[in-house]
């Protein structure tokens, strides 16, 4: 049974990111162009800008 969860975890885990990297992208691209002159970003810069967020504020417990 566990390895079942773990077989549905992970790829959800996954695919969790990249829904909230999309969103990320959407909300910089309507919201800091406007606000502040900058440039919109692409997907995968939206990406990591979420995983340096988890990093410097959620620290090592990101990695669990």
């Amino acid at each position: 049974m566990a390895a079942q969860n773990t077989i549905i975890a992970i790829p959800a885990i996954i695919g969790f990111f990249f829904v909230v990297a999309a969103l990320l992208q959407w909300l910089w691209n309507t919201t800091m162009p406007e606000v502040f002159r900058l440039r919109s970003i692409t997907y995968w810069q939206a990406f990591r800008l979420m995983l340096i967020a988890g990093l410097l504020f959620s620290g090592p417990m990101i990695i669990r």
